[in-house]
Parts: C-alpha cells; structure tokens; sequence
C-alpha cells in the first residue's frame, strides 16, 4: 500500500462510499502515518482484529 492508495481509501470512507476499510498488519504503519496527518483524524475510529489487522469507520463526530 502506498500513499496515494492510503488517501484513495481515507476519501472513500470519508464521503461515505464504503462504511469500513480493513488494514492488514504489513500496511498499519504505512497507512498510520498518513492518517494521523489528515485535519479530520480523530473522526476515524480503528478497531483491531485478532491476527493484527485493523478495520476503520468514519464518524460524523469526532472522538474525544
């Protein structure tokens, strides 16, 4: 996965076109630095998987 995957992904999940995208383990650190520089970062809600995969929902309001 690289950049230009990553914000394809974070955009399709931000206008709603998908509900979740689920990030394997080999792409967490990759697809975690480009998320965490997004101005709406704390509106995407990662839950962890058992074998370290990580599914991600956008929220209409941001986490605290």
């Amino acid at each position: 996965m690289n950049e230009s995957d990553v914000l394809e992904q974070l955009s399709l999940l931000r206008n709603k076109e998908v509900d979740e995208i689920r990030v394997e383990k080999g792409d967490f650190l990759t697809f975690r630095s480009i998320l965490v520089t997004q101005k709406d970062f704390k509106q995407f809600r990662g839950i962890a998987h058992h074998g370290g995969s990580i599914s991600y929902r956008y929220l209409d309001t941001p986490r605290s």
